[in-house]
């Protein structure tokens, strides 16, 4: 019997691969080190070559790596048009899709290009707010699939990814020295804001929220002016900003597990479709 690619332990190859760090693609695969480490182990012994070089830094490819991660590219596309092609080239109509405002820069982008790609028939309606906005309309119906953020559990397998919380604040700022701490953050029941304040009560560190906001860019543009430090994952950081190191004295932050909800118990066809797609694309990007 010839070699087989194993689709998902591509798509897992390929999230290495663009991450760099396996710690950075376990999370955002919403799978171990461990795990991920067994797959790329998986895929060496099928083609019984070495893909990986693990250094201090993250790991790197091999010359047999390079050619697999090129052909791997082509592979999932092909896979993705095929199955896309075989059960869904004929849909049409509309979605209304809600993403956190965090999530938008990062997510957006890939999510609605490849589906548009498959599927130029289909519009999209898009709503950014945060989780807390999104599961509202959700059940009140004027969503009907939104990708939502929920607290870390023992249960990941349920997320599609992880993605944890950091201190940001404007490079070369010192905000974070202020006493109290000037914060800016989203919604009092969103996740960052109850990850901030209550990491912050438990250390005993003074505070004050000094901006609040529904809006990421509202906060962001406060930060930027150096009066205040916020919270966000650590993908939907800006370049503009900086994480804040542990030396800053600030607490540890929890990580949230990423997951996609719909409004319907028995979805469409198309939303079906939209759903198997977010949860393909997801972890990949």
């Amino acid at each position: 019997m010839g070699v087989r690619l194993d689709i998902a332990l591509l798509r897992n190859f390929v999230a290495i691969a663009d991450a760099t760090v396996m710690s950075r693609a376990a999370e955002q695969v919403g799978r171990t080190q461990a795990a991920l480490s067994q797959q790329v182990k998986k895929l060496e012994e099928a083609i019984e070559q070495p893909l990986m070089i693990r250094t201090g830094r993250g790991v790197s490819l091999t010359i047999h790596g390079e050619r697999l991660l090129a052909h791997a590219h082509k592979i999932l596309r092909a896979h993705d048009e095929a199955v896309a092609e075989l059960t869904g080239a004929t849909l049409s109509g509309q979605l209304r899709f809600g993403c956190p405002d965090d999530y938008a820069r990062i997510f957006l982008p890939g999510l609605l290009q490849t589906f548009s790609r498959l599927h130029p028939q289909v519009f999209i309606e898009v709503v950014c707010a945060s989780t807390p906005r999104l599961l509202e309309r959700l059940k009140g119906r004027s969503l009907d699939i939104a990708i939502t953020s929920q607290p870390d559990s023992p249960q990941r397998d349920q997320f599609l990814r992880r993605e944890p919380f950091v201190w940001v604040g404007r490079k070369g700022s010192d905000a974070f020295h202020l006493d109290p701490l000037q914060l800016a953050l989203s919604d009092p029941d969103a996740l960052d804001h109850v990850a901030a304040t209550s990491s912050l009560d438990r250390a005993g560190r003074r505070y004050r929220i000094a901006y609040a906001s529904g809006s990421v860019s509202g906060l962001t543009a406060v930060v930027r002016s150096g009066q205040a430090i916020t919270v966000m994952t650590q993908t939907g950081v800006p370049p503009d900003l900086e994480v804040l190191p542990a030396s800053s004295g600030l607490p540890a932050l929890p990580s949230v597990g990423i997951t996609v909800q719909t409004a319907d118990r028995t979805p469409s066809r198309l939303l079906s479709h939209f759903e198997a797609h977010v949860r393909s694309v997801l972890p990949t990007l």
